[in-house]
């Protein structure tokens, strides 16, 4: 059943001339809003022809008639109600307002807002204010720092979505500035460039005994984002419960929930700073922090309604284009499907979203966190072990890059590990080695 008309939602019966200004008037909406095509003001469904024609057309309109750039800014689908198709089209407030009509200019008959469920025309001074205030760290203004760049692998992950690259891939994607530069988005998804995405493994409920780290990137986001959700996985491990003959298995989290988490972390950070997200794990949780803030969203309110409002849209269109991002502004709504809105903890400059790893059974949150924190360090241990025996000679050195793991890090387990005389010491203090005690 299709939503009322409101102040987001617009019916419309055909395909009209109009169409440009109402998604002019979403796009400077500070919610954005939802066009359904092949419907009745009553919310009757008439259906269209040739569904995916008349989203080819749409796709040109947007593109040809509507300035600035909406790439990145509004999703079309096909739609099968009542065995009927009809199309929904959502846009996303866009963070260039005022978005207008080429044809008509910035101006009062190019400018164009919602009011309840009608569009009228934007006043002169609005417009005026609008522009003033226009967001100028967009990351298709900001010159890449380097301008010799290559998208090998973006291409290669394009080509394999079915899509054919010509000459104008850097134009299509808006990599470049309005000078023909390459931008920040063109940094971000260059084959070689010096942004990385950084993970943290701790031991301790804190950041004091951090036992591993690593480093996702130097080369295109979509890599570095296929990476780091690998990594996520295979540290995301199942818990094991027999009840009743049956076996059920949880994972620490939630597998959509971590995936959705991930992709709007990278989507919606501020890298205008150069800060990418952050993702730490510790022994009772995963903390993924994003920079930026609110930013565009405004308020906690207006990010949990799960409005689309995307900080980087030219990001957001390529991970669209690629299958990251199912539907815009759904992202927070699937985790909230999940869990609570205190997960998410925000600040003027971050937004942190943290995920309790799941218990097979109930326990205190004490005895939780210390049972899963000695896991985590026998776990490490018994890797340490195995290459003390694989190599009876190999170096902290060596043991910290095997294991990813720091030296200092590896240094803490090795002097816990003597203690709990699993080890021993052989040699000098700098030309000696460890060796692991049999029982």
């Amino acid at each position: 059943m299709l939503p009322p008309e409101s102040d987001r939602i617009e019916y419309k019966e055909r395909l009209t001339d109009n169409l440009e200004r109402e998604i002019v008037a979403f796009l400077n909406n500070k919610e954005g809003g939802e066009i359904y095509i092949g419907v009745r003001n009553n919310g009757g469904i008439v259906g269209v022809e040739d569904c995916d024609a008349v989203q080819l057309n749409i796709k040109d309109r947007i593109k040809d008639k509507i300035a600035p750039s909406a790439l990145g800014l509004y999703d079309i689908k096909c739609l099968s109600v009542n065995d009927k198709q009809i199309i929904k089209i959502i846009v996303a407030s866009g963070s260039d307002k005022p978005y207008y009509i080429k044809s008509k200019g910035m101006s009062e008959n190019g400018c164009f807002m919602r009011i309840g469920s009608a569009i009228q025309a934007m006043p002169e001074r609005m417009i005026e204010e609008l522009y003033a205030t226009r967001v100028r760290k967009s990351l298709a203004r900001i010159v890449s720092p380097r301008q010799k760049l290559s998208f090998g692998q973006l291409e290669i992950y394009y080509r394999a979505k079915g899509y054919t690259i010509n000459d104008q891939f850097a134009y299509n994607l808006d990599l470049l500035t309005e000078d023909g530069k390459f931008n920040y988005v063109a940094f971000l998804c260059a084959d070689e460039n010096s942004v990385s995405i950084k993970f943290g493994k701790y031991a301790s409920l804190n950041k004091c005994e951090l036992i591993e780290t690593k480093e996702y990137g130097y080369n295109s986001i979509i890599k570095a984002t296929e990476s780091i959700l690998e990594k996520l996985n295979v540290e995301n491990k199942n818990f094991t419960q027999i009840t009743g003959g049956q076996r059920i298995d949880t994972p620490m989290i939630d597998e959509r929930a971590l995936r959705e988490a991930v992709i709007n972390a990278i989507v919606h950070n501020d890298y205008s700073y150069g800060n990418p997200p952050v993702f730490e794990m510790y022994p009772d949780r995963l903390e993924i922090t994003s920079n930026g803030g609110l930013g565009y969203f405004g308020t906690e309110e207006e990010f949990f309604r799960g409005r689309s409002n995307p900080k980087n849209r030219e990001l957001m269109r390529i991970f669209k284009d690629l299958g990251y991002v199912e539907e815009m502004g759904s992202g927070v709504q699937r985790i909230l499907e999940k869990y609570p809105r205190s997960v998410f903890e925000f600040s003027q400059n971050y937004i942190t979203v943290a995920f309790p790893f799941n218990r097979p059974v109930v326990e205190s949150s004490v005895e939780s966190s210390v049972e899963t924190r000695e896991e985590t360090r026998e776990e490490t241990r018994e890797e340490i072990m195995k290459l003390m025996l694989h190599n009876p000679k190999i170096t902290t050195k060596d043991m910290a890059k095997k294991l990813h793991l720091t030296p200092k890090g590896v240094e803490w387990h090795l002097s816990n590990m003597k203690k709990a005389g699993q080890i021993k010491h052989v040699g000098s203090t700098k030309a000696g080695y460890w060796e692991v005690i049999k029982k």
